[in-house]
């Protein structure tokens, strides 16, 4: 089924009917780019399809000229013909028949094959209508998803230039999903997609991660690579899960209902989604009656202030409170129309703001996009405009960097059908709106929303086969750490359902980002490591890839992504090919009290624990059972445990290690592999 709004990427131009293409945008964000939390910047920009891209005759465009199939495994394959038209496939003398529905698809499942290649893929149907595949291989095809850590290109990796000229590699064959966001699943790509061989001209701007873990693998597994990228940078781990599998869980049926009348009515939707917004914003902690701010009486003026004539970046304006400030600002004012102007149809035009809004209208919910630095139009619902002062309410929300109405202040203003305009140049009022606690994100948009990516990235891919899925994403989660264990498993069953059961999850922990703490802190991040940590264990599927050593503080893209594919690589090796090598690095196996230390033995250590830098690892901490209870312990190494010692007399229940977003881990094991970050519990 078609999506009645679909984004591309942000070169792509809007094609949409008016209302959906001035509606609240889905955005799509560069590949460059990260977001989604304190750290991680959030974005979008405008760029839609309004039908999916025709397919090649007969066969589906994952089955082209280069493309790698699963070994040992049926090999689905399927496409596009008359209605009730029989299909043959044959491939390296294996032959497979289907006849095509009423709507003319049609599937074949060839026998399992094992590795080898270059083969040709024929496909003929009734009357004359043929389709060769040529320079086919078969081995292993892995699935690499997530957000910008798995976007990040060749290119942008250390030793790059030397990387890229030394990359010719017949046998590792490479294809990226376009960035595409949609309300409803979609049978084809958006976005033209292709079968590329690792060259010089090729892996640059493919995924280093995918990449380097394919070539390390290799090493071991001498069998052609096929390597299928679909991420997005800035992306949550909510966008990827399928509708069926949110709806299932409980926790988003306000959120679907609106996408679904989106699908729908886009106009209608975003005054749906106003009215949930303002129900979570009256379910705050701190929400006091009356204090709704988007109403069309609202008359408070306790706590605002006069906003810069020329708006700007908040950060900017010389206000203490906002100079280093990321969370909620609300802004508001007034724009003065006549009887003509309000009959006619308008949209509101709204400049660059940074980086997500929710805007109304009169008290109606207008719009609401995610992207730092793009523009907004939002088409006005008729009857909403009045003769006289009609209110503009927007709520900005930033979590990185510079936030607000970037301006200039002449971008805001309203456009008429008679193509004149009314700009808001009227005084801005703001107020500041404290506190983490951010609001729900409009379902519809691409990296933030639900089911979004899935449906226009995943979708499209079928039920091809696959070896393994390889996930790097979380950054854009980590203000929801809590919730990241249900919606990590959640996600794996949903696409193990698509692709297979038991299909094996390699999971890349977040590496370190940020300045180390001088004293112990709680942290999202931390939290998040953990969840992943949990959800690995408890599956023999799956497992973990531990780079909190391969971070950087100062870049939350860290650019040594030839180290993080040498550890998905063992933990492949582990995990599908049996190898008895530890999958990861040293893992917490019990913490117990010995007289008025505590010791924690690890397992999964190769030649002994090390710490590098002192007599003893640092970052261990002892905590009791309250939150902020945690102190610095001392550590020193004995085999394979570490006996702490706390400088001060605490009632410990847990031990901690490596406890922040990024940082400082000094305990590794003889094999040069890190413990990973852990909480544990004294027994």
């Amino acid at each position: 089924m078609t999506s009645p709004l679909t984004t591309a990427t942000a070169s792509k131009s809007l094609r949409l009917p008016r209302a959906g293409m001035l509606a609240l945008a889905l955005l799509a964000t560069s590949a460059a780019h990260a977001g989604g939390n304190a750290h991680e910047p959030l974005q979008d920009q405008p760029g839609a399809t309004t039908t999916e891209r025709r397919p090649a005759p007969l066969l589906h465009e994952m089955f082209q000229d280069h493309a790698v199939l699963q070994r040992n495994a049926p090999i689905r394959v399927w496409g596009q013909a008359g209605p009730g038209q029989a299909v043959k496939v044959t491939l390296a003398r294996k032959q497979a028949s289907a006849r095509a529905d009423e709507n003319g698809r049609w599937q074949a499942t060839l026998p399992p094959m094992a590795a080898g290649g270059p083969y040709t893929l024929n496909v003929s149907a009734q009357g004359g209508m043929k389709q060769t595949v040529d320079d086919v291989m078969v081995g292993e095809v892995w699935l690499c998803s997530g957000q910008s850590n798995m976007v990040l290109q060749v290119h942008r990796t250390l030793d790059s230039r030397a990387e890229i000229a030394g990359s010719a590699n017949d046998s590792i064959r490479m294809l990226t999903v376009g960035e595409t966001g949609s309300v409803t699943p979609l049978e084809h790509f958006a976005t033209q997609v292709k079968w590329l061989k690792a060259s010089p001209e090729t892996v640059g701007d493919f995924s280093a991660a995918c990449f380097y873990y394919a070539r390390e693998l290799q090493k071991t597994v001498k069998v052609p690579m096929g390597l299928v990228t679909a991420a997005w940078g800035g992306s949550r781990i909510q966008a990827w899960t399928s509708g069926e599998a949110l709806r299932a869980s409980g926790q988003y049926d306000d959120e679907l209902d609106v996408l679904a009348s989106y699908a729908k009515d886009p106009v209608a939707a975003v005054g749906q989604w106003g009215e949930v917004w303002g129900k979570w914003w009256r379910g705050r902690k701190d929400f006091k009656a009356g204090d709704e701010p988007w109403t069309a009486g609202y008359a408070a003026t306790e706590g605002w202030r006069d906003a810069p004539r020329a708006l700007g970046p908040w950060e900017e304006w010389g206000e203490k409170d906002l100079a280093a400030y990321d969370g909620m600002v609300w802004f508001r004012t007034s724009v003065k129309l006549t009887e003509q102007q309000a009959a006619q149809e308008a949209v509101l035009l709204l400049g660059s703001i940074d980086e997500v809004d929710m805007t109304w209208v009169n008290g109606h919910g207008v719009g609401s996009t995610y992207g730092p630095g793009s523009g907004r139009e939002y088409p006005l619902p008729a009857g909403l405009l009045k003769a006289g002062d009609n209110s503009v309410t927007i709520n900005v929300l930033d979590t990185y960097r510079a936030g607000g109405m970037s301006g200039p202040a002449s971008a805001y203003a309203v456009r008429f059908k008679d193509g004149t305009t009314v700009p808001l140049d009227g005084a801005w009022k703001y107020r500041p709106a404290p506190g983490h606690d951010w609001p729900p994100r409009a379902p519809w948009q691409t990296a933030a929303g639900l089911s979004t990516l899935y449906n226009g990235m995943i979708a499209p891919i079928g039920k091809y086969g696959f070896r393994g899925m390889l996930w790097y994403q979380g950054e854009s989660n980590t203000f929801e750490a809590d919730r990241y264990a249900d919606l990590l498993r959640m996600w794996r069953k949903d696409w193990r359902s698509r692709f297979g059961a038991d299909l094996p999850a390699l999971i890349i922990q977040l590496a370190g980002y940020g300045m180390p703490k001088s004293q112990p802190a709680e942290s999202g991040w931390a939290e998040l490591r953990e969840a992943q940590r949990h959800v690995v264990d408890e599956d023999a599927h799956s497992g973990l890839a531990v780079t909190i050593d391969i971070g950087d503080r100062y870049d939350i893209h860290p650019p040594n992504k030839q180290e993080l594919g040498r550890r998905l690589a063992r933990a492949a090796r582990h995990v599908i090919y049996r190898d008895k090598q530890p999958p990861s690095g040293p893992v917490p196996a019990s913490a117990k009290r010995e007289g008025d230390a505590v010791v924690v033995s690890f397992a999964d250590v190769s030649d002994g624990l090390v710490a590098f830098g002192a007599d003893g690892p640092i970052g261990f901490e002892l905590c009791g059972a309250a939150k902020d209870s945690c102190h610095y312990a001392d550590a020193r190494i004995s085999g394979s445990n570490v006996t702490l010692r706390a400088p001060a007399p605490v009632d410990v229940t847990r031990v901690r290690y490596c406890w922040a977003d990024g940082p400082v881990c000094t305990l590794f094991d003889g094999a040069g592999l890190p413990a990973g970050p852990f909480e544990t519990p004294i027994k």
